[in-house]
């Protein structure tokens, strides 16, 4: 079945990331009941970790995630655990795809994988949709819809759910600060001042909170999927593979860490579309976040600050799998610029008190 331009699109499968076809199609045609064998297989391109691929049968289409090749950051990729989260968040949150099987065996692909339903519709990345005028009202539309999903998605109860036992919320804000200071000291390949000087900055600033709530923790404009009908209508999120039940103002840091303004460095602007004019600024997402949520949300400086560190780290992890040739994938070359414009970015809002 082919889509409009405008629906996210695949391409064929980057060389060194394929699959094993014929032990894929054999595992599924012996444990998903109607499976039909494999007619095509195209990877989604956008994306700089898990890997997402589009499996074409005779009777649906379904997506497959797997961890990157060359990664062994166990809870970062752990694909178990993403089709836990889906299985249970699907009962009590409509905007998730559904899981549809997992397989723990790396006999098959060479890694842990799930299928879960594909979901079309409009993903926005770093160009604007192909047919698609995104005019400052429509942006600013989005945006917002974008802010008031967020704290939607906050405002689950994680007790009455069963979400709770996803995470476990004491210290949650300790531990984050902790082990993303870790995984930056062991993939670093260069050294970048500003985000030493966040690593040193951040544990002695952790501010006191007993606020929690279910968190997607990568919560951002190319995880979402839009109705083409109704750009402003967010029918899915994506990628939940660092979900967890923790303080909400972490998820808003890294969401806004990710939210590109005109005055930021190039390298941030060209990875999204929020500097775009229409598009909320970061402070003003903040403050509808504030209405929407109820929640307060004092000392953001630590939490943004946090979410440009962490990801620094996660591109800075991936720039090291390149450099050691792990991945030959020509989008990681100049991950290491984006680190620095980030960490800039963190840096700058400590300095000031304001992340815009």
């Amino acid at each position: 079945m082919s889509f409009p331009p405008a629906y996210d699109q695949t391409v064929a499968v980057r060389a060194g990331e394929e699959l094993n076809i014929p032990a894929l199609e054999q595992y599924l045609e012996h444990n998903l009941p109607g499976f039909g064998g494999i007619t095509a297989v195209k990877q989604f391109p956008g994306g700089y970790s898990n890997l997402t691929y589009l499996l074409q049968t005779p009777n649906a289409d379904y997506v497959l995630r797997r961890p990157p090749f060359g990664a062994n950051i166990k809870t970062a990729h752990d694909m178990g655990r993403e089709y836990s989260v889906l299985s249970l968040l699907h009962q009590v949150y409509p905007k998730v795809p559904h899981p549809i099987l997992y397989c723990p065996q790396t006999t098959v692909i060479g890694a842990p994988f799930y299928l879960m339903q594909r979901i079309n519709g409009v993903i926005l990345r770093n160009q604007p949709p192909e047919g698609i005028d995104l005019s400052p009202a429509l942006l600013r539309q989005i945006s917002e819809a974008t802010v008031d999903n967020l704290a939607q998605l906050h405002g689950l109860d994680v007790e009455q759910t069963g979400l709770l036992s996803l995470g476990k919320p004491d210290g949650y804000v300790q531990r984050q600060v902790t082990g993303w200071i870790q995984r930056y000291q062991k993939a670093e390949t260069d050294a970048i001042p500003d985000m030493n000087l966040l690593a040193r900055w951040m544990p002695e600033n952790i501010p006191q909170t007993t606020d929690i709530a279910f968190i997607h923790n990568d919560y951002k404009y190319d995880n979402l999927v839009l109705n083409p009908n109704s750009l402003t209508q967010i029918i899915a999120v994506l990628d939940w593979e660092m979900a967890t039940i923790g303080h909400p103002l972490m998820d808003v840091g890294t969401t806004l860490a990710y939210w590109a303004q005109p005055n930021d460095h190039p390298a941030l602007i060209g990875f999204s579309l929020t500097s775009r004019p229409g598009n909320l600024t970061r402070t003003e997402a903040l403050q509808r976040y504030a209405q929407k949520s109820g929640l307060p949300v004092h000392d953001f400086v630590f939490y943004y600050a946090f979410g440009c560190f962490k990801i620094g780290v996660i591109c800075q992890q991936i720039y090291a799998r390149y450099k050691k040739g792990l991945t030959t994938d020509p989008r990681f070359a100049t991950l290491l610029l984006l680190v620095k414009a980030i960490a800039h970015n963190g840096v700058r809002a400590i300095q000031s008190g304001y992340i815009d």
